[in-house]
């Protein structure tokens, strides 16, 4: 099955590989088995990722078709009507359950995962890898922050 003329063909291979990761990414959070498969299941998102990207680039900018704010519209567009619930989701649990000092906190990670810089905020609050990750209502976006900042660099690195 194909999609439009501008789209490349579905690929149910590449919808499996995303089912596996998934499920790695669920059982780990859910504290299922020995398996540690959180962040493997991220990888190969981001594996993923390139596997399916680059070689768009490498295409359009070989035909001349490349248009880097196009590309970038492109991915806001995908990423951004899923984003923006979350966020308003996590502004309104975050005022509800967080004190002052920990809501401040979250204000900082809110604005990084709208920007898609998420991975630098957690990055530079002191001890990311020790504090409980039930009061980071947002550290999950991360990888989506390390996904888009892919896409930003990808077509430089191509070009």
């Amino acid at each position: 099955m194909t999609s439009s003329a501008s789209s490349p063909a579905i690929r149910h291979d590449i919808d499996g590989l995303r089912a596996v990761a998934v499920l790695f990414v669920i059982l780990y959070h859910a504290g299922i088995g020995a398996i540690g498969g959180g962040f493997v299941g991220v990888d190969v998102f981001f594996v993923i990722s390139g596997y399916l990207i680059v070689p768009q680039i490498v295409k359009l900018m070989a035909s001349g078709q490349f248009s880097f704010v196009d590309f970038m519209a492109r991915r806001v567009r995908r990423l951004v009507p899923a984003l923006v619930p979350v966020l308003v989701y996590a502004v309104v649990v975050g005022a509800l359950v967080l004190g002052s000092g920990a809501f401040g906190e979250f204000l900082d990670s809110l604005l990084g995962a709208a920007a898609f810089v998420s991975n630098y905020v957690f990055l530079g609050q002191a001890g990311y890898f020790e504090r409980t990750t039930d009061t980071i209502l947002l550290l999950h976006t991360w990888s989506l922050g390390v996904e888009f900042q892919f896409y930003l660099i990808a077509p430089v690195v191509v070009l």
